[in-house]
């Protein structure tokens, strides 16, 4: 960044960890004693369909990754045109499952895909009120709590509590504005 950057208040943005996935399974753990959530097993890469050309390489290596374990992975379309490759497993393995989506990222990524990786989203149940989902977003290394209640309705006062009860597990997003609705998510 220069001087120009500065003045302008201009920021670097946080280059994305994808080793901030693997601090998951200790959220998870934190997350069932304090509001009594456990995981359910899903979890998702939400990635933006590529223009042009690169969209047939983007096909190419999304179809790669799902053919080498079909029985764990699906993939969707949301309405608002984002792919979402899904992997069903055993909710109570949270570390295979985040080993799983990071590889996902990985591999998008290593395929000259990062830009278009948009999050992951890990899905939480079992209180008794709406499934929560816990949201990283790539682009800026950070968490945060999701927690839709109803078409385009979402519950910021359980966001809030989870963000909490979480505490430092997980390095959670501070810009409550970035905090962005994934509707439709799968597990949600």
């Amino acid at each position: 960044m220069g001087l120009l950057d500065t003045i302008l208040g201009r920021t670097k943005p946080a280059k994305a960890d994808l080793d901030e996935l693997f601090a998951l399974p200790s959220a998870a753990i934190t997350l069932e004693a304090g509001m009594q959530l456990k995981p359910t097993g899903v979890g998702s890469v939400c990635v933006k369909p590529a223009e042009g050309g690169g969209f047939a390489g983007l096909r190419e290596q999304i179809d790669q990754l799902l053919k080498t374990d079909a029985d764990k992975y699906t993939e969707t379309t949301d309405s608002f045109g984002f792919s979402w490759i899904t992997r069903h497993g055993d909710g109570s393995d949270v570390p295979d499952l985040v080993t799983d989506l990071h590889a996902v990222n990985a591999s998008l990524a290593d395929a000259g895909f990062g830009s278009a990786l948009l999050c992951t989203l890990v899905a939480f149940a079992g209180d008794g009120g709406s499934p929560v989902g816990l949201v990283y977003l790539y682009k800026r290394g950070t968490w945060y709590p999701f927690v839709p209640t109803g078409k385009d309705k979402r519950d910021n006062a359980r966001e809030l509590q989870v963000k909490a009860v979480i505490g430092t597990d997980l390095k959670i997003e501070p810009d409550l504005a970035r905090w962005f609705p994934v509707w439709g998510a799968p597990g949600l």
